[in-house]
């Protein structure tokens, strides 16, 4: 069949695909001008909303499509038309009336002004109780506000955290809505159906009210930057110490089916296993040297900021991104500055140095998930959200892209203790006392050789910051006090106090 889109118009497109050869009897597209009979509604049919509405509809879903450009909707359906069900329209108006109601849509278009711009053209179309859903990568402030926004006009907002990228978005990403808890009555059952699976138990749940949804996804993603950094910085040290591309395949191989085993580690053995057609290199050494970034990184360590949360390894994360991507400084420091000679390692080192640095990879992604976790429930108690966390352990666990054996650790233990930081968690603990001379061992030897580690240097800083009896903030406290009477607290008495620095150094209490 002829499935080329372009100067047919979607009637044409309609007739193409609805042959018996190509599509079960029990299985259509419905024509655009037919009365209401789409269950849910996609609109922007680039990947990710493509995907999201192709596993609707082999879900069993009646779906509505509607782009800008009417080609990607004919293309759509022309290419996939009989995998269930699709309503395509080529006008928004046509594509609103074709859902029942209350009205269910998702939008899938670029975060910022083009989601406000398909909202504001959606308003005059809807009734009270539809249902409007953002499943961008959107600030979770500007969830807050459209939802605030709508809910004035009786629409309800729901602000979606979709993670797992296109395969995900087809095959069963993690979700993660907010917004009105009357919505997720009739929106959650639709979502939990196309999410990803774990032991039967949907990757989907509802996170809390307006932004919470893309507040956790956020944090996903930052916990994401750090989990990578932390991957290249064992690949680093290891390459350094004289591995070769291949023989790193399988130690991220054989590290993945133990505690590490994640989806980050498995395709990390694949990517080091490529190797490039033109050049018969290692894919790895044929690939720029410099990593790009999207924001929401940069989103979660802003936020930390403003809230307080400490979230220095997924900062690290951000950083070193940052610095892979700054040429001239890169250029003019290598001219300049020299590191130290790197001995090589006989065989027996070389295994002890895997099983180091696999105690460091472990340790330090659990003190990412630690610090992103805490962001959470920071941000939960001060919008009000109530978050459950161990719930968001459960939908990380398949579907997006940090789902890892550890998730199952981490939902079992918010489960069974009220926690303040998962480092406090009995199993956690014990795991990184188990791990603490590795992982330090790692960063030694990276020091000594001269491989940069801002990740694991980053999270065993905040390991040894925030299990340590008393800290060097007593003397910040007496410097500040010092230059700008900024006062104090003492250990030993309640109040506030200031020393007279310039004067007899006398003390009072405010």
């Amino acid at each position: 069949m002829d499935t080329t889109a372009a100067g047919r118009g979607p009637a044409a497109i309609l007739r193409a695909v609805a042959t018996p050869s190509r599509r079960p009897k029990d299985q259509h597209v419905t024509d655009n001008k037919a009365t209401a009979s789409a269950q849910i509604g996609v609109i922007g049919l680039a990947v990710m909303g493509s995907n999201l509405a192709r596993n609707l509809a082999r879900h069993g879903y009646s779906v509505a499509l509607y782009n800008r450009t009417a080609a990607k909707t004919e293309e759509l359906v022309a290419a996939h038309g009989d995998e269930g069900t699709f309503v395509p329209s080529a006008e928004l108006a046509d594509f609103v009336a074709s859902l029942e109601r209350p009205r269910k849509m998702i939008i899938m278009v670029k975060a910022g002004g083009p989601t406000d711009a398909v909202i504001e053209s959606l308003i005059p179309l809807l009734e009270e109780g539809d249902i409007v859903v953002d499943g961008g990568n959107a600030h979770y402030e500007d969830t807050r506000r459209r939802e605030a926004y709508l809910r004035d006009k009786g629409l309800h907002f729901v602000g979606a955290g979709i993670s797992g990228g296109e395969e995900g978005a087809l095959n069963g990403p993690s979700i993660m809505p907010g917004g009105p808890a009357e919505s997720y009555v009739t929106l959650g059952p639709i979502l939990e159906d196309i999410s990803a699976k774990v032991d039967g138990e949907p990757c989907c749940t509802h996170i809390g009210p307006d932004g919470a949804g893309h507040f956790v996804k956020m944090v996903h993603n930052g916990i994401e930057y750090a989990d990578m950094q932390f991957i290249a910085e064992a690949y680093d040290i290891l390459r350094s110490a004289g591995f070769s591309a291949p023989e790193l395949a399988d130690v991220f191989s054989e590290w993945n089916t133990g505690d590490l085993d994640s989806y980050l580690i498995e395709i990390t053995a694949d990517v080091l296993r490529h190797v490039d057609a033109e050049t018969g290199k290692p894919f790895v050494d044929v690939v720029a040297d410099a990593a790009a970034q999207k924001g929401t990184g940069q989103w979660t360590v802003q936020i930390a900021l403003e809230l307080g949360v400490p979230v220095n390894t997924i900062a690290e994360s951000v950083f070193a991104r940052s610095s892979s991507g700054h040429t001239a400084l890169r250029e003019a420091a290598r001219a300049a500055l020299h590191g130290p000679h790197r001995e090589a390692s006989d065989a027996a080192q070389r295994a002890e140095l895997v099983e180091n640095v696999r105690q460091a990879l472990w340790a330090s992604k659990v003190v990412a998930y630690a610090q992103g976790l805490d962001q959470i429930r920071t941000a939960s108690e001060q919008f009000g959200w109530d978050i459950d966390i161990a719930g968001v352990a459960k939908i990380w666990r398949a579907g997006c892209i940090i789902r890892a054996r550890l998730l199952e650790r981490i939902r079992s233990e918010y489960a069974a203790h009220n926690l303040t930081t998962l480092l406090e968690a009995p199993s956690v603990a014990a795991g990184l006392e188990s791990s603490q001379a590795g992982w330090r061992a790692a960063i030694t030897h990276a020091v000594a050789n001269g491989v940069p580690v801002p990740g694991f240097s980053a999270a065993l800083a905040y390991y040894d910051t925030v299990r340590a009896e008393r800290l060097p903030a007593s003397l910040i406290q007496g410097l500040r006090d010092f230059f700008g009477a900024h006062t104090y607290h003492r250990v030993d008495k309640p109040g506030v106090f200031h020393t007279e620095w310039s004067g007899d150094r006398s003390e009072s209490q405010d």
